[in-house]
């Protein structure tokens, strides 16, 4: 269970929960969201099934393939929990119906990557390779012998599962050798010289 925070606006025109959770959620055709007695909302699509409990303080109503959640009052925790539920319910409908991914790149001499079978079996340097075995709700591609590709249907899942990966491995400064995220930028330090005699 994710623990809620108080979430701070920016300024007027900076970043605010409360509009996030005002904004209504379309439910895309294949996907059905449904709510029970204890407010655990289920999100059902082609790729699976995601449930989430939402506090008892914001209301959820599915009505003509919209999800619209609202607030009983504008306290800061009000505010706090229904942008939170609203971005979790939101991601909830995209995993169900398009899925999410994280992709990884491999940059080193001799480091490589290759899928078997319910796994991948990275070599990275070390006196001995690697395995890491897919779980459930989540499956390894690699395109290519130094890219990994993390997809599933929950957004924190794959979040979680692509950062496991890259710690195995994390980037050194100086070359630039390890695993890390595709868009992530990388700062090499100048190794050290030595002084003119």
């Amino acid at each position: 269970m994710l623990a809620v925070k108080s979430w701070l606006s920016f300024g007027k025109e900076g970043f605010d929960m409360s509009r996030i959770g005002r904004m209504p959620i379309e439910v895309p055709n294949g996907v059905t969201v449904t709510v029970d007695n204890d407010n655990i909302v289920t999100v059902s699509g082609k790729l699976g099934t995601l449930s989430q409990k939402v506090d008892k303080l914001i209301k959820v109503e599915v009505n003509n393939n919209v999800v619209v959640l609202t607030r009983p009052n504008d306290s800061s925790d009000c505010k706090a929990k229904h942008g939170l539920y609203r971005m979790l319910v939101a991601n909830m409908v995209k995993g169900v119906s398009e899925g999410f991914s994280k992709t990884l790149a491999i940059s080193g001499v001799g480091y490589k990557v290759v899928k078997q079978a319910n796994k991948i079996v990275l070599s990275l340097g070390l006196s001995h390779t690697i395995d890491v075995v897919e779980e459930n709700g989540i499956t390894l591609e690699c395109p290519d012998a130094t890219t990994v590709v993390v997809k599933g249907i929950s957004k924190e899942q794959v979040g979680q599962f692509a950062a496991k990966i890259r710690s195995l491995r994390p980037v050194e400064p100086y070359k630039g050798y390890g695993i890390r995220y595709n868009d992530e930028v990388v700062i090499k330090k100048v190794g050290k010289v030595s002084g003119k005699k």
